[in-house]
């Protein structure tokens, strides 16, 4: 299993309109090798630590795919929904939440990185696209993209391969893993298996453990 990188994107901090906070989504397509770290691509930047950047989350990967659905849903916003203006950093095609899984290793150039979560949407969105219910759709149609870990830091460019090299979970899809935390109620054991997966992030693991808990505790009709 192996696609090519159509793009990688970095990007400094900038405003975001209307109300100005800032941002790290603002990013521009670099060519020839780029360094990585185990925080992510050098000359990258998050402007919100608490939800973005970190080591669970240093590199964004995102579909080019998704942009037609989303330029379906907001015509009006056709021309700006093109690789990029999500904020992500690695673009390809022909790979989705469908065909990737919870914990899949993934050699690209001399990196080496690990599948840990989906992105989970936020308000941002909606200000990046001039678009009401933007983030709710992409929740709500699964189209999130997903987070790496670097487990071998090195260089990676656009034109680079990304090859599959492990695959723990193949039970466990990135589109599984978001439809079942998305769930209003799920059993909780199945809950307490997600939360065991290799490779997830352990504050997503923590989070499950804990829903499954509070399910325990307050059983539907108790």
């Amino acid at each position: 299993m192996h696609t090519s990188i159509d793009h990688v994107f970095v990007g400094a901090l900038r405003p975001l309109p209307p109300e100005g906070q800032l941002t790290g989504m603002f990013k521009q397509p670099v060519d020839g090798p780029v360094a990585v770290t185990a925080e992510g691509l050098a000359g990258d930047r998050q402007a919100d630590r608490r939800y973005h950047g970190g080591t669970e989350k240093a590199l964004h990967h995102f579909p080019v795919e998704h942009y037609a659905r989303l330029a379906q849903r907001y015509p009006e916003r056709a021309a700006l929904l093109q690789a990029g203006v999500l904020g992500e950093n690695l673009s390809t095609r022909g790979w989705t939440e469908e065909t990737v899984c919870i914990g899949d290793l993934f050699r690209a150039g001399s990196v080496l990185v690990q599948l840990s979560q989906p992105r989970r949407p936020c308000w941002k969105i909606d200000h990046r696209l001039d678009a009401e219910g933007a983030s709710l759709f992409v929740a709500q149609e699964g189209i999130t993209g997903w987070y790496y870990r670097v487990r071998e830091t090195g260089t990676i460019a656009a034109g680079d391969t990304l090859e599959l090299v492990e695959r723990p979970n193949p039970e466990l899809s990135v589109a599984a893993y978001w439809r079942a935390t998305q769930a209003h109620r799920l059993d909780p054991a199945t809950l307490r298996a997600i939360a065991a997966a290799t490779g997830l992030a352990p504050e997503q693991a923590r989070r499950l453990a804990e829903r499954a808990a509070w399910l325990e505790n307050n059983p539907a009709g108790g």
